[in-house]
């Protein structure tokens, strides 16, 4: 039997780049690789240490001049809807999710164009098609599923795909990596309902915490997970709790 190879992971620094999140400030990322047997292990550690993953790349924001992007992740067990919270779930009584195997296929990439399309039209994903969106879902050396969900539609086996949400699961819990959904259904908030679900199928699996990715003081995109109570964020002496 080989022993598996003890290789620390490799570190690399990006060159500045316009901040998406705060104007008129720049921002440099730590990445490294998620590849191989260790790729699981390692993605938990980092996960731990505020890093964030897309495809085989995980990446922690290193700017030098600014510490505003702050890790969040909701404590579970502990979660109460809000009354808004309250009204998202009701609004959506009729939307059913599963979580499967990640794998794309056309009907999510059009669903994942039209989210594009109207959301996020001049960002970095702007471009990207059939075999780009493949690559972001199935591209991965960790335990990542992909969550669909769908309307309950009377007659209709299946109903309409409305979103989805690329999810790794780690050993302590889950972290939502993409997600998006049908723009013309703005007003179920299926957002906000993707994060509840997560939040529900966490404790259901006796995974202590959901991992929302970055959230940053001062900007309007972000704003909304600080609205997930209790939750911890991380910082300087490791992770503290709120609410």
């Amino acid at each position: 039997m080989t022993s598996e190879p003890r290789d620390p992971p490799q570190f690399y620094l990006t060159s500045p780049a316009p901040c998406p999140y705060l104007p008129g400030k720049e921002e440099r990322k730590v990445f490294t690789h998620l590849v191989g047997r260790r790729a699981s292990r390692l993605n938990d550690a980092l996960t731990h240490s505020g890093f964030r993953r897309s495809q085989t790349i995980a990446y922690r924001p290193a700017c030098e001049n600014c510490k505003g992007c702050v890790s969040v992740r909701i404590l579970c067990d502990e979660f109460l809807p809000g009354r808004t919270q309250k009204k998202v779930l009701a609004r959506n009584t009729d939307v059913v999710g599963a979580l499967g195997p990640s794998r794309a296929d056309s009907e999510q990439f059009s669903l994942f164009r039209a989210y594009l399309d109207s959301r996020h039209s001049d960002g970095g994903m702007a471009d990207m098609a059939m075999l780009d969106y493949a690559m972001m879902v199935e591209d991965s050396h960790v335990e990542s599923r992909l969550a669909r969900y769908r309307l309950r539609v009377p007659g209709a086996e299946p109903g309409p795909l409305v979103a989805c949400c690329l999810t790794d699961v780690l050993e302590d819990g889950l972290s939502m990596v993409y997600s998006f959904y049908d723009p013309e259904l703005a007003h179920r908030s299926l957002g906000a309902f993707m994060i509840l679900d997560h939040v529900f199928r966490a404790r259901a699996m006796g995974l202590p915490h959901l991992y929302l990715g970055y959230w940053v003081a001062g900007s309007k995109k972000m704003d909304y997970k600080a609205h997930y109570l209790p939750q911890e964020r991380l910082g300087n002496e490791g992770w503290t709790r709120v609410g």
